[in-house]
Order: C-alpha cells, then structure tokens, then sequence
C-alpha cells in the first residue's frame, strides 16, 4: 500500500494539500474537498494557542447506534475537540451531537472503499496533534474491539503524543441486547466468541473450535461471508439447526431481527437483502428471544386467563 508521509508539514494547510495531492480516487476526493473547507477553522483554532501548547488525541467509543450508549467521558471529549475524525459506523443521531463549530471528516471505510489508507490517517492523526490541537477520533463500537484503535494508539505512542482512548459499547453486546438476545445464558452458553468476518482473501478461522465450543458466537462484518460461516460451521461439526440471527442496524431506530438457523443464514440474508452494518449471531440464546419479548408473556397471561374462563 502506498502512503504518504507528512514529516514536512509544519501547519494544517500542508497536510492538506499532501492530501489533496494523494487524492485520485472520488471518495478520497471528496476527504480533500471537506478537509480544505476546515482549514481555516483549525488555523483560527491554532491562533488562539500558545506555541508552547501540546496537542492530545482522544480513541473514543461510539457505541453501535443510539447516542444514549455514548458514555459521559465520549460526550465530553467529543465537545472539547478542537477537530473530530468520524467514521462510517458512527451513527447520524451521534454525529448530530458535534459541535456546530467544530470541523468533522469522515475518515470512514465501506467495503472497497477507502476514504483515506490507514497510514495516512495514523499520520494525520499524529501531526494534528503536533499542531497543538485537541482531536476527536471517534469510532463505531469500541475501539479496541475489531476497529484499529490499537493500530492508531501504538502510532501515537510511538510519535509521543498524548492520547487516551474511550471504551464504547461493542455492537456484540450493544445490538444483541436490543434484539432481546443474551449473549450468555445458564445452561445454554457459558461463553461468547467475538469473530470478525473481514479477511482480505480467505476467511482462514478455527472453524472445528468454533464449532465445538458450545459458546455464542458473533460475527463482525459478516454479511457478505455468510454462506462460508454457515458452510463452515456445518462441515466442522455444529448442527444445521442451530439458531442463529442477523441484527441490521443495530441499536437504531431502524434496527431489524432476523432469525432463522444457520441451514438458512445465506438465504435469509438474500432474501430480506440484508443491508450493512449487520451482525450475525450464532447459538441457542437466539431461541430465547422471542420468550424475553414482553409480548410472549402477555400472550401466555392472556391464554391462560381464557383457559380459567372456560373451566
């Protein structure tokens, strides 16, 4: 992968135009396009400091979807920022809670396609710092949980600069309690697996421990994975008739559950055509969802309450 240093860039506009050189592809582009409108407020931000002031970067935890989960230290880092980096899974009801004043760029990455390579934004990351400023980067999830933050954090180290990084609610956690879904249950799972599904070429897991672990299983960025996890699974051993769930957008307003067995997880994913960001959920706990809807008790209380009336 090529990258582009900015070991020269001694102000906020250099970077910038590094960037905007490096930006051949549209949606790198269109981080060009956004980044120049920013560059005078993060002058004017710099104006305003000391040449003695040192910058810090703040990892921060979005949580999957519902900005009630930020946590109180997000919110504060997030109102502090002097510019914010967001990416693709930071949801439209968090981003409505940057500040009106202060610069935000996506830095996001969809499936084959890049806003910006990783080695740029951990400079980026790194030289905004170097300017003095107080930077926000904020991502879906937890940082620490498949979204690179160990990667950018080590980057930050090494450069010295001050960071501190946020923990957020993981989408495993988050979405599956939503989606009335315990990760754990007494008697049906004692543990959890987290798996990312993103591979650059093949999927290469432990598909026999997965298997046979007896644990509930969770799979990052599986969507377009799915019939190899339920191939997979299958061949190594775990029953066809396994529950399993596809959780799309996740603890949002438009969140949606759909459960089947992992026999049936390629076809329902084409069937109800199944949009990212999605999670697949994998083992006995999925049955117990619909019994954990306040729904099913009000069924039951009601059938009983008939049969009383009958006898």
């Amino acid at each position: 992968m090529n990258t582009t240093s900015f070991s020269y860039c001694s102000s906020a506009d250099d970077i910038l135009d590094v960037l905007h050189a490096r930006a051949t592809e549209p949606l790198a582009k269109r981080v060009w396009q956004f980044a120049a409108k920013t560059s005078r407020n993060i002058q004017n931000t710099q104006a305003r400091r000391s040449s003695s002031a040192r910058g810090k970067v703040w990892l921060v935890g979005a949580g999957p979807g519902d900005a009630e989960l930020l946590t109180i230290k997000a919110l504060r880092a997030i109102e502090s920022a002097d510019i914010i980096f967001y990416d693709q899974l930071v949801s439209a009801d968090i981003r409505a809670l940057f500040p009106a004043g202060t610069p935000a760029l996506y830095v996001g990455k969809a499936k084959n396609h890049h806003s910006i390579a990783q080695d740029d934004l951990n400079q980026l990351l790194v030289e905004q710092a170097q300017l003095g400023l107080t930077v926000c980067r904020i991502k879906g999830g937890d940082p620490f949980v498949f979204g690179r933050g160990g990667e950018e954090l080590l980057e930050l180290r090494k450069a010295g600069i001050a960071a501190e990084v946020i923990p957020g609610i993981t989408s495993a956690s988050g979405c599956s309690t939503y989606a009335n879904i315990p990760l754990t249950h007494r008697g049906l799972a004692q543990g959890c697996t987290f798996v990312t599904a993103h591979a650059e070429k093949t999927l290469d897991l432990n598909w026999t421990a997965l298997a046979q672990l007896n644990h509930t299983l969770v799979f990052y960025m599986g969507l377009t994975r799915a019939d190899i996890i339920a191939e997979q699974l299958q061949q190594h051993g775990m029953a066809a008739t396994t529950p399993a769930a596809i959780i799309e957008n996740g603890c949002r307003s438009n969140q949606r559950v759909i459960t089947g067995t992992i026999h049936e997880l390629p076809e329902l994913v084409a069937r109800e055509q199944v949009q990212s960001p999605a999670l697949i959920i994998v083992g006995q706990v999925v049955n117990l969802a619909e019994q954990l809807q306040p729904e099913f008790w009000q069924s039951v209380a009601a059938e009983a309450s008939n049969q009383r009336l009958l006898a």
